[in-house]
């Protein structure tokens, strides 16, 4: 395959893994009645599940291929990736509401580029300067408008929300470029088989929450709210998990990784979408010059990617 086709075709892949994932920072505006934990041991339970589903026909031959190494690793980016991010975006979108969280933890391509640049690999930095500022000034945008309209009274939640959103910031900058790197380094497993594991493995890990997670919860719920639980679990591991992961590996190994952690951008921009249409709202003025600053400044990026034709990752 062309460079040009590899970076098309990762430039898809990534666009409508934010897609999925966008809906992510709805689900816990969905779920308000549960706490953070809860959320999150609901959605990776659900997301462990399909995931051995999934895997179920080709089992065998996967767990031939697989070592302690590749279980350490897994259970680690796990871990980091999911478990602790959800934590953190789950705080944020239940006490600052959606646009902030999204577009706080929308820095992404701007801390993974920087976290995950490595000489000789991808176009250089001192090229994507301008691309990126577009991108941090849109950051700064939402943030003006998330404390102007948050009032003196809201001012400790929206405190409580950017500290959650921060922490999702930073295990997902270091999940997203470790796991770059690893998908390069692992040739035996491809993006979707990886993708899977990882979702097993995630399963494994949130059997230790649900016991804090439920048992200490004392708010009763009523079966319509379990019922809305489980289903908004289950459609965000399909969704999110399964396959908006499994896109977001093959753009990892299709794109450098200086291109690739912007493509998160869209992650940001669909999931705002979707909270102005959950809130049945337009976006103001400062949530859209923020949409326009970071999508100009990713297709600054992929522009300056195609012209110098960009490779993807190799491996450290």
């Amino acid at each position: 395959m062309t460079p040009s086709r590899n970076l098309l075709l990762g430039l898809l892949c990534g666009v409508i893994a934010g897609a999925f994932w966008g809906g992510v920072f709805l689900a816990p505006k969905v779920l308000a009645d549960f706490t953070p934990l809860q959320a999150t041991a609901g959605r990776y339970l659900a997301y462990g599940l399909a995931a051995a589903v999934l895997l179920a026909p080709s089992w065998k031959a996967v767990m031939a291929r697989m070592d302690g190494r590749d279980w350490r690793d897994l259970l680690l980016l796990s871990l980091l990736g999911n478990l602790i991010y959800y934590v953190g975006l789950a705080v944020a979108v239940q006490s600052a509401g959606v646009a902030l969280a999204s577009l706080v933890i929308g820095l992404l391509p701007v801390t993974i580029t920087l976290v995950g640049a490595k000489a000789g690999e991808g176009t250089p930095l001192r090229r994507l300067v301008w691309p990126l500022t577009l991108i941090v000034a849109g950051g700064v945008c939402i943030n003006l408008d998330a404390f102007a309209t948050a009032g003196r009274a809201g001012m400790s939640k929206t405190l409580v929300g950017l500290l959650g959103a921060l922490l999702a910031l930073a295990v997902w900058t270091a999940y997203a470029v470790w796991n770059a790197r690893r998908l390069a380094a692992t040739p035996k497993f491809n993006s979707h088989e990886w993708s899977l594991l990882t979702g097993v493995a995630t399963g494994l890990l949130s059997l230790v929450i649900v016991v804090p997670a439920f048992a200490f919860d004392g708010k009763t719920h009523a079966a319509g709210a379990w019922g809305l639980f489980w289903g908004v679990s289950f459609a965000v591991a399909i969704g999110a998990s399964v396959i908006g992961n499994g896109l977001w590996n093959a753009a990892s190994r299709l794109l450098p990784l200086s291109l690739s952690g912007q493509l998160i951008v869209f992650e940001t921009v669909f999931a705002l979408l979707y909270g102005f249409l959950h809130e049945g709202r337009w976006p103001r003025s400062l949530e859209s010059v923020a949409m326009a600053l970071m999508l100009a400044g990713v297709l600054w990026s992929a522009r300056l990617h195609r012209a110098g034709g960009a490779k993807p990752a190799t491996t450290p």
